[in-house]
């Protein structure tokens, strides 16, 4: 197959999002395929023929190396004369030419929908879920609300847009410690954990530079797990333990600084939990559908209009 690897972007996990998409670009050349990878932002700069950007075989593969700190986005759309578009040129021009689109990429654009949109829009074959799965998950406040809705439990949350809140009420809603973080970003980009008010403001700051929509959360200490999802099966459990301080963008891509345990060691009740908990809330007919349904139910009462809409949604 021809079959283009989209990576980078105009996000804060550009980097996160070039080492995945290499990683990926080098296995489908190891099975055969024909591949071409692309920046999403950078896109096609030059008049080269399409055709020209594909490559094949094992010999010249691609790597790149992610550095400790995020990327200066600004410094980024400088070198780019200012371009602030985050689909670079030509970039539909290859996907439409390939047989499909592998998304590498993380973060905004890539992970909240709106690529995914754009290649249904041009009837072009990309892989991962679609983009209102996309707009659900990649947005934290939707999602914690979805999944609090259908009946599972989640931290206690609360929303709001720029910095304009104080120490005190974050404590009178939530408690103390609590988490700070951008409400769209991915990778820990933004993420604080605050335990005193001298860290208040750094942390809403923190955020504030990512992202003016902010999500605060009350930090609930435990052992962290991530619970994959294939063919919606549960895959073996990963315990995730950071060697010091929490599982942020240093502790995420720098290597030796996290232990990663799969098949994580709990009971077998645990596990069977976990897991049972996790395709319910990935599952088409579970949390998602349970939630809207009855959020369309309550609109319904109030607006007919606006419930209609929010069911072709």
């Amino acid at each position: 197959m021809r079959i283009v690897v989209l990576g980078g972007g105009l996000s804060p996990e550009r980097d996160v999002s070039k080492k995945s998409a290499s990683l990926i670009a080098n296995a489908l050349l190891s099975k055969g395929h024909e591949v071409a990878l692309i920046d999403l932002y950078d896109g096609i700069e030059s008049d080269v023929a399409v055709k020209e950007l594909f490559r094949s075989g094992t010999d010249d593969l691609f790597s790149y190396d992610i550095p400790e700190e995020e990327p200066d986005l600004q410094r980024v759309i400088r070198e780019h004369g200012g371009r602030r578009e985050w689909l670079g040129p030509r970039v539909i021009e290859i996907c439409k030419d390939a047989d499909c689109v592998f998304l590498g990429l993380h973060g905004s654009n890539g992970e909240n929908g709106k690529m995914q949109a754009v290649l249904e829009a041009y009837g072009i074959r990309y892989t991962g879920c679609g983009y209102t799965g996309c707009v659900i998950a990649m947005d934290k406040g939707l999602s914690k609300a979805i999944i609090a809705q259908a009946g599972y439990k989640t931290s206690e949350w609360f929303t709001l847009r720029g910095a304009d809140i104080t120490f005190e009420q974050v404590v009178e809603k939530v408690g103390l410690p609590f988490v700070v973080k951008p409400i769209g970003c991915g990778s820990s980009c933004g993420v604080s954990i605050v335990k005193s008010k001298d860290e208040f403001r750094s942390a809403m700051s923190y955020a504030d530079k990512y992202e003016h929509h902010i999500i605060i959360e009350k930090y609930i200490k435990g052992r962290e797990i991530t619970v994959s999802i294939l063919d919606d099966k549960a895959l073996p459990i990963t315990e995730i333990i950071p060697h010091e301080g929490f599982y942020d963008y240093k502790n995420k891509y720098q290597a030796g600084l996290t232990t990663h345990v799969c098949p994580a060691e709990f009971t077998e009740e645990e596990t069977a939990k976990a897991k049972k908990i996790a395709e319910e809330e990935f599952g088409a007919d579970s949390a998602v559908a349970i939630a809207v349904r009855r959020f369309c139910g309550r609109m319904e009462e109030q607006n007919p209009q606006e419930a209609e809409e929010a069911r072709k949604v």
